[in-house]
């Protein structure tokens, strides 16, 4: 199904974060972005061997997503076999500090969460 698109910012107070999330939210594109934060370049290889729970076809949606909303770029070199390469555009380097206070909230509150999982 497509994603509906925000083409105005001014529908209620709430909606510059609704419009934030959606370029980010989701399973696995915060984790891909973080991944490009601490190794700037990586190659599709690579980020299944540090995501091996994503399938194959919802790492190649998620990239053309970031890609599509200009968070990453994609880089294909012409070489046989062919390699493709992806990093961070300049917007999508702005989402560092985002990325990374998800990440401290989820290490202060790791124990927390893993103690709710548990209990469902």
């Amino acid at each position: 199904m497509p994603r509906i698109r925000h083409t105005t910012l001014t529908c209620s107070p709430g909606c510059t974060v609704e419009a934030t999330l959606e370029l980010f939210g989701g399973k696995w594109k915060a984790l891909i972005l973080y991944h490009l934060f601490e190794d700037g370049v990586l190659r599709f290889g690579e980020f299944r061997r540090r995501m091996p729970n994503v399938t194959q076809r919802m790492l190649t949606n998620q990239l053309r997503e970031l890609e599509a909303d200009g968070l990453v770029s994609r880089t294909v070199f012409p070489e046989v076999p062919p390699r493709v390469e992806y990093e961070l555009t300049d917007l999508g380097r702005t989402l560092r500090p985002v990325i990374e206070a998800l990440k401290k909230w989820g290490d202060e509150h790791a124990h927390s969460l893993q103690g709710r999982k548990s209990a469902d």
